[in-house]
């Protein structure tokens, strides 16, 4: 499959949500990796959103099959979405490692799978950052079907937690974990939110 299309499908998404202005690019390459494209789309009402491109390059397989199958098989890309970041760094990077994580470590994306990434996700002058892990779920982008017998490609949200949340998602689940946040009234989108403390 291209890239290409992919790339398409994103901006007339976002040209469609009244984002007009072309996206911000950064390319990353890991040793013995293909290359991934973060594209950074800025939102009128303030929301930046970080997408991958090269998730989907090859469908998602589990690494016990001995046999892969080059064209049948999930395929993603992975959203982030932070309401007024301001200045922070790195967070392409981490998107790209966890846009990598199939290729690399053999896993496949799936919503309500737990990534955790082991560091900050980004850096930022005033404050430290308390985000070390992604909870997956639906993003708001549609699928881009591609030519059968291919899958399709989804757009999976990647929303930031923090160590306590991962260890409350290994515990409880991802539901219990998205019934707090609504219960606490937290916007997940806030990268200066504090980490909830379920009971």
């Amino acid at each position: 499959m291209s890239l290409d299309q992919v790339r398409a499908h994103l901006r007339g998404h976002f040209a469609a949500s009244g984002v007009d202005s072309e996206p911000d690019s950064a390319s990353v390459t890991f040793l013995g990796t293909e290359s991934i494209e973060v594209l950074r789309f800025r939102s009128p009402d303030g929301v930046v959103r970080y997408v991958s491109v090269g998730c989907s390059r090859h469908p998602m397989s589990d690494p016990t099959q001995i046999q892969v199958d080059q064209l049948r098989g999930p395929r993603a890309e992975v959203v982030l979405c932070l309401r007024d970041p301001g200045p922070i760094s790195g967070i392409a990077r981490s998107l790209a490692i966890l846009a990598a994580t199939p290729a690399v470590d053999g896993v496949v994306l799936v919503p309500d799978a737990l990534i955790d990434l082991g560091s900050p996700m980004w850096t930022r002058p005033t404050a430290r950052v308390p985000f070390t892990a992604v909870l997956l779920g639906h993003s708001d982008i549609p699928d881009l079907p591609l030519e059968p017998p291919r899958d399709p490609v989804t757009f999976l949200s990647a929303t930031p937690i923090t160590a306590t949340e991962a260890a409350w998602v290994r515990l409880k689940g991802a539901d219990a974990m998205r019934q707090a946040w609504h219960n606490d009234g937290v916007d997940v989108l806030d990268p200066n939110r504090p980490a909830v403390q379920p009971d």
